[in-house]
């Protein structure tokens, strides 16, 4: 259902199906291939994403932190799909892999038509342990860092998606379902408004923020986290929500709003559960 309203200091690995760089002055040809870069692009929604934009014409870049194989399962199923990609390792809470990340991505392309802000993260007890402020520095500050590493990159008529959850885009309107969950909720609540913050300076650029906000996602690391935590968490979602949504289908939706031009900057797409029944049993008093 959609409604609106640290790395090794080495040189990373390169998994590729095409090393691609636009030739000089292809910027101005109507024959120019749309790419995206979508952030934790190895499993779930963001491996969806990218098989969906490859399936609408699009190459794609991908990151991901450690899981290398399945980076490159996904590079080999879009290129199935007729599209081509890059896959390459960085830890977004790192300025310095941020760095190296975009010196590989500007000698593969010139310019890109959507970026999709995907990773995320705040229940890993292990990184935790180690950074109790880890949820902030990866939902917040690591997205307006990657956005800021992007900009010179992002075309005129570009689109920035942020991806969250119900619980997130609507922190301190509704309570958290699970405590596990306050930490992350409220870092990727202060992303999604310190992006709209700078939804003027992007559209001086040309460039539109779209936000898509799910519900417990089927096929997701999220729910298999918290299921951990709270076992029986999913099968209670499910008996006050129905079926949950799938990874496909967030990825899916998520291709479609990149895709449709007629979204104005700032609009939210939401899959899943409809924010005002949420609220409605859900809200703080």
């Amino acid at each position: 259902m959609t409604q609106l309203d640290p790395l090794p200091q080495q040189k990373p690995p390169i998994t590729s199906s095409l090393a691609r760089k636009e030739k000089p002055g292809a910027k101005d040809t109507p024959q120019k291939k749309r790419v995206a870069l979508i952030t934790g692009g190895s499993r779930g929604i963001g491996a969806e994403t990218a098989l969906a934009l490859a399936e609408r014409g699009y190459d794609v870049a991908l990151t991901y932190r450690s899981k290398a194989a399945r980076a490159n399962q996904v590079i080999s199923a879009l290129t199935r799909r007729g599209g081509h990609g890059i896959a390459l390792p960085a830890d977004m809470t790192h300025s310095e892999d941020v760095a190296r990340l975009f010196c590989h991505l500007k000698q593969w392309t010139d310019h890109f038509d959507a970026l999709i802000l995907n990773a995320s993260g705040g229940l890993e007890r292990n990184l935790i342990a180690v950074d109790p402020h880890y949820p902030m520095r990866i939902n917040h500050d690591a997205q307006l860092l990657f956005v800021e590493a992007a900009l010179p990159l992002l075309s005129r008529g570009s689109t920035i998606v942020f991806v969250t959850s119900h619980w997130s885009h609507l922190y301190g309107q509704v309570k958290q379902f699970l405590p596990a969950y306050e930490a992350v909720a409220q870092s990727k609540y202060a992303g999604e408004q310190a992006l709209r913050a700078r939804q003027d300076e992007l559209a001086r650029r040309g460039i539109r923020l779209i936000v898509v906000t799910g519900d417990l996602i089927e096929g997701t690391i999220t729910p298999i986290l918290l299921e951990r935590i709270d076992p029986g968490l999913i099968e209670r979602r499910r008996a006050k929500s129905g079926s949950l949504p799938t990874a496909a289908e967030m990825g899916q939706e998520i291709a479609l709003a990149i895709m449709n031009t007629t979204l104005s900057s700032g609009t939210t797409v939401v899959v899943g559960e409809a924010l005002p029944s949420l609220l409605a049993r859900s809200r703080l008093c």
